[in-house]
């Protein structure tokens, strides 16, 4: 496995990392156990970046990836994060990201995980209720603290990051991203870049669309897909015609689509790092080696001039979300 450096302040890990949410929650029910080997197998398969949060099922995913990191804490980066907040599992989401509450929110984190330290704790969503270099600056005495690392922020508009960087050392920040969701392009690419922050894509595969192996009338009701607009109706038929696009491009070139999918995102840039979600070991083997795919330049050419920005239809769904119209 590759690795690559987020920020300029000392984080590496891997260039293919494991996102952990749909273990506990929104992608339907889950083994825990099955869920606990394919993190273990991820470690095997040289992904050191485990990423998690203390809202995913309201502390649970925390809990589930401590058990499964316990006496391997040394091998990997552990990532999560604050701000989005459940009291129980199942509870729709709130904001909380008042400086007088993050420390407690991180040494809760800290016990789930079972270790003494953070290495990149990221502000889930800004909190609208709190100027954002409150939250950061209380996130830099958990450095000062030696409970965290590194920082990170998720989703935030692109003068929250501004102004969080020049409140803080930011090593990342973490957004959608994917062929199938591409507005951060117009902004807050080029703005990590000038500050120098590295970029972590979640949900690059299109939230399992680009597999070309989800069957989105088989989602379950309580599936967090299901408000998403590109998986239903003309949306949907215009996104599976491209998806077809995509398998012919994959298939061309002895790759899956999701791993096309995947050596796309990290060819935008040496300072991208993807984090796909997966409960498959299966999967979680095909996504690992996605990292030794390389494009070329008249590759990359080509799945733009197929699969552009402009074919894919529709908005995504999620809540607190940094833009949630299409430009």
């Amino acid at each position: 496995m590759i690795t690559r450096a987020l920020g300029g302040h000392g984080l590496s890990v891997s260039a293919i990392g494991l996102g952990c949410m749909g273990m506990s929650q929104d992608y339907g029910p889950a083994d825990d156990t099955e869920s606990v080997e394919v993190v273990r197998r991820a470690i095997d398969l040289g992904v050191t970046l485990i990423d998690t949060s203390m809202s995913y099922g309201a502390g649970h995913n925390e809990e589930l990836v401590g058990r499964a990191i316990a006496g391997r804490r040394d091998e990997v980066v552990l990532a999560t994060k604050f701000g989005i907040w459940r009291e129980n599992r199942g509870d729709p989401p709130s904001l909380n990201a008042r400086p007088e509450n993050i420390r407690g929110f991180c040494e809760a984190s800290l016990a789930r995980l079972g270790t003494d330290h953070i290495d990149l704790y990221y502000l889930h969503r800004v909190d609208p209720q709190v100027p954002v270099e409150d939250s950061v600056g209380a996130m830099a005495e958990l450095v000062e603290e030696g409970k965290v690392r590194y920082l990170g922020l998720s989703e935030c508009g692109t003068d929250d990051l501004e102004r969080a960087a020049s409140t803080a050392p930011i090593s990342a920040v973490q957004y959608e991203w994917s062929l199938f969701w591409r507005e951060l392009e117009d902004d807050v690419v080029p703005l990590a870049r000038k500050l120098g922050i590295g970029i972590v894509g979640f949900s690059p595969l299109g939230r399992g669309f680009l597999t070309g192996k989800l069957s989105v009338d088989a989602l379950g009701e309580d599936d967090d897909r299901l408000p998403d607009q590109r998986f239903h109706g003309e949306h949907l038929a215009t996104n599976t015609a491209r998806l077809e696009q995509l398998k012919e491009l994959a298939a061309a070139r002895g790759v899956t689509p999701g791993q096309l999918a995947l050596a796309w995102l990290l060819a935008q840039g040496e300072d991208v790092v993807a984090i796909p979600g997966t409960r498959s070991r299966e999967r979680l083997a095909e996504n690992a080696s996605a990292a030794d795919v390389s494009l070329s330049a008249d590759d990359l050419r080509e799945i733009e001039e197929t699969v552009p920005r402009s074919a894919w239809s529709g908005e995504r769904f999620s809540y607190a979300v940094h833009r949630t119209t299409r430009a």
